[in-house]
């Protein structure tokens, strides 16, 4: 309760109080803004980094596309990398990747577990083979569906 008989330095102490509280509410204020600024300009740098990065997986998930549509990449080959490069895109959550591209999930899912690259190279040769020959056989089953959905997908991101 104010007591309008209050001393002068009771009412020099309210004044400095309040002038204290109102400067460190504009401090806070300023604060606040400059936390949101930065928050957007960091928001802007992300959604920069990953249009770049959608952009540079375009670029090879085309690329691939094209060499398997050519027959320069063995469709196998083709469908780990694409399945792979779609799966790394912002939107792949909600694109169905899966369904617009069933014969490409198909062939991945069929070859996923084969090894690759020095993993190979872990396996005998007869094993190997035995896997090549599996792969080759999914890659002549799958070959016609396969380029139906490498089309497509050329139609899609071209």
């Amino acid at each position: 309760m104010i007591d309008a008989h209050m001393p002068w330095w009771g009412w020099l102490i309210l004044v400095a109080g309040v002038l204290i509280i109102a400067g460190l509410a504009f401090y806070a204020g300023r604060l606040i803004a400059q936390v949101k600024f930065q928050r957007r300009q960091l928001d802007q740098r992300r959604d920069e980094a990953l249009a770049g990065r959608n952009e540079r997986l375009l670029e090879s998930i085309v690329t691939i596309a094209k060499a398997m549509e050519q027959g320069q990449c063995p469709h196998s080959e083709g469908a780990l990398r694409l399945v792979v490069l779609l799966d790394l895109r912002v939107e792949s959550n909600t694109a169905k990747y899966a369904e617009r591209y069933p014969a490409l999930h198909d062939m991945y899912e069929r070859i996923k577990h084969m090894p690759t690259h020095d993993a190979r190279k872990q396996y005998p040769k007869q094993e190997i083979r035995k896997m090549d020959r599996e792969r080759e056989g999914y890659e002549v089953e799958l070959e016609q569906q396969i380029l139906n959905d490498v089309r497509q997908l050329l139609k899609d991101f071209a």
